[in-house]
């Protein structure tokens, strides 16, 4: 039988790469005299920034410590055994870089089999163990803790979670069987299967210790002075932990169908792991620890060898590394300092700006409007979010004070921008318009400063055309919810120079966005891929398919909503303009829906009314619609709605409006909400054999997003 260092010796040669995690064994004496005492300290040599992983060479590390610990235990040489971490960082889980590289199920299947055999080892010895949670805890970080004995956790500690489901996996080293031992089925649901699947939402360290996954909570500046008092306490028998029965009745039951619920909901049955996941706890309620680790062990290696999560591994790569160095941007040295922002217009997207500017750049903002009551109205909508910040504990006082004296109005743009270095239009969606706002800000500026354009679908340069210097004119496109949704398209006009793109680089650094370098295309990228996939639903409804039989059928792809409810988000005008804009641009392939256009002009807010809580399509759109005889099944409009939008992503690459398809992903994940476990869309389009049917070709390389071959 091979044996867990056989095990790990043959998974580090796989992973020559591995950012190796020590586990150096200290030795204190406990206060109140209450023995010799093993610190474990997991720390990976490196600053916060790069957080300790478990690889298989740091796994065999932890290993050794145990071994060390393990007879100084049997020896009565130590009382008790704690776990913690370097400065901010306890631990972060397993090492994705490695995953990434596996080809064969049993290679995987030693990666959930060694992380077991380590760590349940800290149960099994002859003293009580601790962790103590001292900083950012994540995935198998977690689970090392939750094989100790007790827990203690820093009030400053800033993320918790399991989110491998998030990422296309279940926590695999003990999560699944552990967690809800401890805490309970439906905790354990809420931390492994809600959280995960909204965003990979972090715990507090107060929420933590409040669900019952710590013993005790210790502020930051004295956490582990503290926790080894409490320690102490704790063997000396002077602290009683005392934990909640567990209802391993209906309760469990329940909490299981409420998960299934909440993952039908997000991925619609279309990504795995959620549900694996929940056959994992469910299996766990009669406590069969051996039997849990050996189903967690066998879900992380179907899913490591599936395509979800070598998709979610590709998305999280994207998010985490390519959104750093976005592709195409200029040398950072060309960008200019911006020490005043200008905003034209004083809408709710113009508000949303100045208040985004200010937190992030720290610097005066002027908005103008065409009247003093929208001027007014705009820097109240600021004020009054820097409130809303104030009273949730998000800004002291003094900070509160700063921003709103930052933010100011004027109806004379000379006097407001005379002086501004970053001027932004966020006025109506109307080339004439922009044009004349451009040509009035353009008399006022200083001549460095840089004119950018918000605009969703025009071209830059055009807007940019009637210019003395078109050169300064950058594409500078957010999405809705602007504090929210972290994709900002910079679009670089035909005349655009490096030193404007440069800076406009360097304000969205500034500002935390993720930014894609983008060419001056008909809606630039998501809103041209969205309109496409909307143009495709809508003309089959048209056509005569009934409206829930077209919006069921992409349910599958999991999408964080249907079609329809997001073109009542964006709101059906904009969404008529922006298909009208590309229709004017790619005739063939965009279409104006004559229903979408009656619904616009009747008025409405969207096609649903939601009066039993959940949408329903209104009688009085429905009356609106007019439709043809052509119904099409779930499958066949599924079809074509891919096919379209395989084909314009494979136009869009050819056009070069994005450098590669990894952009294209980024783009959709971080502007349009689409799932990890897609990731983003190419991954999927490949996996299902749509890229090389419509366009002859993957997207992809083999091995990039999906399994190396």
């Amino acid at each position: 039988m091979t044996t867990t260092a056989e095990l790990l010796k043959g998974a580090a040669e796989l992973f020559p790469d591995e950012v190796v995690t020590q586990a150096h064994v200290r030795h204190l004496d406990l206060p109140q005299d209450a023995g010799r005492f093993a610190l474990i300290t997991l720390d990976n040599g490196l600053d916060h920034t790069k957080p300790t992983t478990f690889g298989p060479a740091s796994l065999a590390n932890l290993g050794a410590a145990i071994d060390q610990v393990e007879k100084e235990a049997a020896d009565g040489a130590i009382t008790g055994v704690g776990i913690t971490g370097k400065p901010f960082i306890f631990a972060v889980g397993a090492d994705l870089k490695g995953v990434e590289l596996l080809k064969r199920h049993e290679d995987a299947l030693a990666i959930g089999k060694g992380g077991h055999d380590v760590f349940k080892r800290l149960s099994a010895l002859s003293v009580p163990t601790f962790a103590y949670y001292n900083g950012a805890a994540m995935g198998g970080g977690v689970e090392v803790g939750l094989h100790c004995t007790y827990r203690t956790v820093s009030a400053a500690l800033p993320a918790f979670s399991l989110p491998e489901v998030f990422l296309g996996l279940v926590p695999g080293w003990g999560g699944c069987t552990l967690l809800p031992n401890l805490i309970g089925a439906d905790r354990a649901v809420s931390v492994i299967i809600e959280n995960s699947l909204n965003q990979n939402k972090q715990l507090k360290g107060k929420q933590v210790y409040e669900l019952g996954i710590a013993d005790a909570i210790f502020e930051g500046a004295d956490f582990l002075e503290q926790s080894l008092i409490w320690t102490a306490a704790v063997l000396r028998g002077e602290i009683e932990i005392a934990r909640p029965e567990i209802d391993r009745g209906d309760a469990w039951h329940e909490a299981v169908v409420r998960g299934r619920a909440i993952a039908d909901g997000k991925v619609h049955g279309a990504a795995p792991a959620a549900y694996r996941a929940l056959e994992i706890i469910d299996a766990a309620r009669n406590g069969d620890l051996a039997r849990g680790y050996e189903a967690e062990e066998k879900a992380l290696a179907d899913l490591i060898m599936g395509g979800e999560l070598r998709s979610g591994i590709y998305a999280f790569n994207l998010v985490q590394k390519r959104a750093k160095r976005p592709a195409g941007a200029p040398d950072k040295s060309l960008a200019r300092p911006v020490g005043k922002v200008g905003v034209v217009g004083a809408g709710l997207m113009a508000s949303q700006l100045a208040l985004l500017f200010a937190r992030r750049l720290e610097v005066p903002v002027v908005l103008t409007d065409i009247d003093q009551e929208r001027v007014d109205k705009g820097v109240g909508y600021v004020h009054g979010e820097i409130d809303k910040l104030l009273l949730k504990g998000r800004i002291n006082q003094d900070k509160a004070n700063r921003l709103k004296a930052a933010v100011t109005g004027s109806l004379d743009k000379a006097a407001a921008f005379g002086d501004a270095d970053f001027v932004i239009e966020a006025v109506f969606e109307e080339m004439g318009v922009k044009q004349q706002v451009f040509a009035e800000v353009e008399a006022v500026v200083p001549e460095h400063a840089i004119l950018a354009t918000n605009t969703s679908s025009l071209s830059v340069s055009e807007m940019a055309s009637k210019l003395q210097h078109p050169e300064r004119v950058v594409g500078f496109h957010f999405f809705n919810p602007v504090a929210i949704l972290p994709l900002l398209e910079i679009v670089r006009g035909e005349k655009t120079d490096d030193a404007s793109l440069a800076t406009a680089f360097g304000v969205a650094k500034k500002l935390k966005k993720t930014a894609v370098l983008v060419k001056d295309a008909p809606a630039f990228v998501v809103n041209r891929i969205l309109t496409r996939f909307m143009g495709e639903i809508q003309n089959v409804i048209d056509e005569g398919t009934p409206v829930d039989v077209a919006e069921r059928a992409v349910e599958p792809l999991g999408l964080p909503m249907s079609p329809l409810v997001l073109l009542e988000l964006v709101g059906p005008a904009i969404g008529l303009h922006v298909s009208e804009t590309l229709h004017g641009a790619f005739p063939d392939r965009f279409t104006v829906s004559p229903n979408l256009k009656r619904v616009v002009e009747a008025g409405k807010r969207g096609f649903y009314v939601y009066d039993s809580g959940k949408p329903e399509l209104d009688p009085e759109v429905a009356a609106l619609l007019q439709q043809g005889g052509t119904v099409l099944t779930e499958e066949q409009v599924r079809e074509r709605v891919l096919d379209a939008v395989t084909q314009e992503i494979g136009l869009m690459l050819d056009e070069g409006v994005v450098a590669e398809a990894q952009d294209i992903d980024l783009c959709l994940i971080t502007g349009a909400g689409w799932p990890f476990h897609l990731g983003g869309l190419t991954p999927y389009l490949d996996r299902e054999g749509v890229s090389e049917r419509v366009n002859g070709k993957r997207f992809l390389a083999p091995g990039v997003a999906s399994v190396p071959a």
